[in-house]
């Protein structure tokens, strides 16, 4: 074993002394990694570290190796169980809507898989309506703050202190002065994309806002993990809003290297009050309150036709929903796969599904941004891009502006959306907030949307991958290397 300093510059006692100290450690570190890694790569990974690197191996493994977001938010949710009996309904007890899995055709298989790994009941009686583009969503979005009465919650990634972050703030400030109760929840990280940040200026308005784990950097990181990735709006606990819209002016944006195209949702109904729970949970964590009671959790009534179910996931107690969620999803389909992403990098397991649904004959529609606003994951993906050119599998690069949609349809009849990307951040290190629906008009209207970004888009063949230049390849080969982090 390799000492930090040489033996003989130390005294032998202390020599010894350090020796045995170095062995402590990594025999202590090594058992930790042992039984709490889930990934074997990592897990040897670290071990390697650990023992060609002593005392500093497991010093590195102490800050960086250990989740104590995981023990931390399972233990704040312990607390949060016992400080909210009886001050707000459970949502599995919500009997005239909670929906029978065997009612749900054509695919009660993946119902019933996401009812095991979800946390949340399959809720019937839902109007969810999806609204293209940032002035549609923003629009919508500011309307439902005007017209509370009673409570709004806020959570978002970024919220940029531009155009659009101020009339947000606007409109939450006139809330709280007509004697809504407001609460903004901002992630430590995102919160500081735009200078100045928006968090002081609102609680200059008297807004009630906090940070999701303050970040000890000055400035944002767009690889940092364990972030709270989630965008949800949810107005008098009745109407709600979500998906992967951000805010911030690049969405109201035509053209432009700023401007963003996205998709965000409108929900009515039952699954309000799966959106109610994450946003409720995640403010406990970050701000130590508990929100209860009727202006938080009303009753809601049936509205529409959508089944649908809220899916909180996080590096916690709530790792892989969304991910097994998808598996699922990839297992189950029997005729068409539609995905949009603007960040794919799939994991081995999720690249075979990918692959297995194609070779199934299944057509597997793969939807990209040509230009990423993230180069490094940009250059990741299309190192391994050529995978997914099988046949049955179509990859589409679509033009600007940068397209930041998260999309999914199964069939025509079953649809995936919400803040999670296609990558490990998401998947694994990130909190985040989807929504599945089992409804076929949803589908389809979701489908027209995937069609209109395919009209104008191009399709990636194997030659526009191969035929890249050397130097593309090394360099989209190393970044991919770093995929997992990315």
């Amino acid at each position: 074993m390799m000492d930090l300093v040489p033996s003989d510059l130390m005294p032998p006692l202390a020599a010894t002394a350090l020796a045995i100290l170095q062995l402590l450690l990594s025999v202590l570190v090594s058992a930790h990694v042992i039984l709490h890694k889930r990934d074997v790569r990592a897990a040897i990974g670290w071990l390697g570290l650990v023992w060609l690197v002593p005392l500093a191996g497991p010093i590195l493994y102490t800050l960086f190796g250990i989740n104590r977001i995981r023990r931390r938010a399972t233990g704040l949710k312990a607390q949060r169980s016992r400080l909210r009996l009886g001050t707000r309904p459970v949502l599995g007890d919500r009997r005239n809507t909670k929906c029978a899995l065997s009612d749900i055709q054509p695919l009660p298989a993946l119902a019933r898989l996401i009812d095991r790994v979800a946390g949340a009941s399959l809720v019937s009686g839902n109007r969810i309506t999806p609204l293209a583009g940032g002035e549609v969503a923003y629009g919508a979005m500011l309307r439902a703050i005007d017209a509370a009465a009673h409570t709004l919650a806020l959570s978002t990634y970024i919220f940029d202190a531009d155009a659009a972050g101020l009339r947000f703030v606007d409109a939450l400030a006139a809330a709280t002065a007509r004697g809504v109760a407001v609460r903004v929840l901002i992630d430590g990280v995102g919160g500081r994309y735009s200078r100045p940040p928006v968090l002081p200026i609102l609680q200059q308005r008297g807004i009630t806002a906090v940070e999701f784990l303050p970040s000890l950097l000055p400035l944002s990181i767009h690889y940092a993990n364990l972030r709270s990735h989630r965008k949800i709006l949810v107005a008098d606990g009745r109407i709600g809003f979500t998906g992967g819209m951000n805010i911030r002016h690049g969405h109201c944006l035509e053209s432009g290297p700023n401007a963003i195209d996205d998709i965000h949702f409108l929900l009515e109904g039952p699954v309000v009050g799966h959106l109610n729970e994450a946003f409720a949970d995640d403010w406990a964590f970050a701000a130590g309150e508990q929100l209860s009671g009727d202006g938080w959790f009303p009753h809601l009534p049936q509205v529409g036709s959508v089944t649908a179910r809220g899916i909180a996931a996080g590096p916690d107690e709530a790792f892989e929903r969304i991910r097994w969620a998808i598996l699922g999803a990839l297992s189950e389909a029997r005729q068409r796969v539609r995905i949009v992403t603007p960040y794919f990098l799939p994991d081995a397991t999720l690249s075979t599904a990918l692959n297995l649904a194609a070779l199934r004959g299944l057509m597997l529609d793969i939807v990209l941004p040509a230009r990423n606003n993230l180069r490094l994951l940009q250059w990741a993906s299309w190192a391994k891009l050529s995978r997914f050119l099988v046949p049955g599998s179509r990859v589409w690069v679509t033009p600007p502006p940068f397209d930041h949609s998260k999309l999914m349809t199964v069939d025509g009849v079953w649809s995936l959306f919400g803040s999670g990307n296609w990558d490990s951040r998401s998947l694994r290190l990130n909190f985040e907030f989807n929504v599945e629906a089992y409804d076929k008009a949803l589908a389809s209207a979701l489908d027209e949307l995937i069609d209109r970004r395919i009209a104008r888009a191009h399709r990636v063949t194997i030659v526009d991958v191969e035929d890249r230049p050397l130097a593309y390849k090394l360099r989209d080969g190393a970044a991919w290397l770093l995929s997992p982090y990315l």
